[in-house]
């Protein structure tokens, strides 16, 4: 297809990173469109181990042109950070492999203050955000008061508007936080320093990635977090600040919706969420211990262990509904091996009625009860099987069910953290 999204279909970190970077191969170029430094994609390349963050996972691939889109939320200092470690294992990053949009927001040192003074203040109703400034950065932009990267570029501009707006935040950090104000002098230079080195990777990259289409190149957009943290589709309040899914690729990436091919979703073989908010499948105590270990399941960008739980045919069935997804990737299949039977959640269950389908109108997910069925399931290690075939009976068994009940064809299967840890079934 010439133009596909790459999607998350649970709450994030289902291995979107393996699967981009491997079709990445096929394209020409890859775009992010949403999201901050919240997110982190990894990927396996002979036995190294890269985290990005905001650049996206074709920079593994030479020849690729890689887009940060006027949709995600941009920390130039952790950005030209990236940039520097890439190049200092031997990956080459410039202007030509990389662009970012000049219209991108930027997130300055007050975001991320007010971010975490914001979350300490909420007390037991914290959302569990990152604390690197993403929300801040939205709503700034949503109010129309914030900077983005061509304002880093002007030197007077950045000054003028930078001095306006920190009047308003340090009077909120001193004043309702009680916390010292942050240095004017300090953020202008450090920020007019950051645009200068960006400078060459910063153009209109809307116009950029729409002549590339034209041109008959292969874009593939992709997606960070999930879209149940979807600020308008998923768990609200306790959800990111950006529209996670293909909605989100027209606006942030400045691309016509009407020129998207297809659509892929990505889903783990279980599932798994980090912070707070509703999750419905979670399991509790020694299994989900179990869980967590096998599949290493601790933030890339934060460290955090992540609430570990087993599928929910409920949450991917909307997930993947909402993106129009013609099919979607089961990664970490492998992690199910040893664990014993293993549970599905086929539908859910409040104030007496039944739903097979996400009730998102109710205002209380974290309330609903959980309709389970049971599968065998396997001892084998299959990290090593490459053929759908040669997996063991159960393990086939279980796809195909869970195939079966969410609705939409299975494409490919991961079994291990490696480019090459896969079972192609169609895409």
């Amino acid at each position: 297809m010439p133009s596909i999204s790459v999607f998350g279909a649970q709450w994030g970190d289902e291995g979107k990173g393996k699967i981009i970077d491997r079709m990445a191969i096929d394209a020409d170029c890859v775009v992010r469109y949403q999201g901050g430094a919240n997110a982190g994609h990894t990927v396996v390349v002979g036995g190294d181990r890269y985290v990005l963050h905001l650049i996206p996972s074709g920079i593994l691939h030479a020849g690729k042109v890689n887009v940060i889109g006027n949709g995600v939320a941009v920390d130039p200092l952790k950005l030209i950070e990236e940039i520097d470690g890439l190049i200092e294992r031997g990956t080459p990053v410039d202007g030509k492999n990389l662009r970012l949009s000049a219209g991108a927001h930027v997130i300055f040192e007050h975001h991320r203050r007010i971010d975490q003074l914001s979350e300490r203040w909420r007390g037991d109703g914290r959302i569990g955000t990152t604390g690197r400034g993403i929300g801040p950065c939205y709503a700034d932009k949503a109010a129309r008061a914030g900077l983005r990267v061509t304002d880093l570029l002007d030197a007077d501009v950045l000054r003028r508007r930078l001095t306006a707006i920190l009047a308003e935040k340090n009077a909120l950090i001193e004043r309702v936080h009680g916390e010292s104000p942050v240095d004017l002098d300090e953020q202008l230079a450090s920020y007019a320093s950051a645009g200068d080195r960006l400078r060459p990777f910063v153009g209109d990259t809307g116009a950029e990635v729409r002549r590339a289409y034209r041109a008959g190149k292969r874009v593939l957009f992709e997606g960070a977090q999930g879209v149940m943290l979807d600020i308008d589709a998923g768990t609200y309040p306790y959800v990111t600040s950006s529209n996670t899914g293909v909605a989100g690729v027209a606006a942030g990436a400045s691309f016509p919706p009407s020129q998207l091919d297809g659509a892929i979703g990505i889903a783990k073989a279980y599932c798994t969420r980090v912070g707070e908010g509703p999750f419905p499948s979670e399991l509790e105590g020694a299994k989900a211990d179990e869980l967590r270990a096998a599949g290493h399941e601790y933030g890339a960008t934060t460290g955090r262990p992540r609430r570990a739980g087993w599928f929910d045919a409920v949450a991917v069935r909307y997930a993947l509904e909402l993106g129009g997804a013609e099919g979607w990737v089961m990664t970490k299949l492998d992690v199910l091996a040893g664990l014993g039977d293993i549970e599905v959640g086929v539908a859910y269950r409040h104030g007496g009625e039944r739903f097979t389908e996400y009730p998102s109108h109710l205002s209380a997910i974290d309330e609903v009860e959980v309709e389970w069925r049971s599968l065998p399931g396997w001892a084998e290690d299959v990290s090593g099987v490459r053929d759908f075939a040669a997996l063991p009976e159960n393990a086939r068994s279980y796809v195909e069910w869970v195939e079966k009940e969410v609705g939409v064809p299975i494409v490919m299967l991961s079994v291990g953290p490696e480019r090459d840890a896969v079972i192609s079934r169609g895409l």
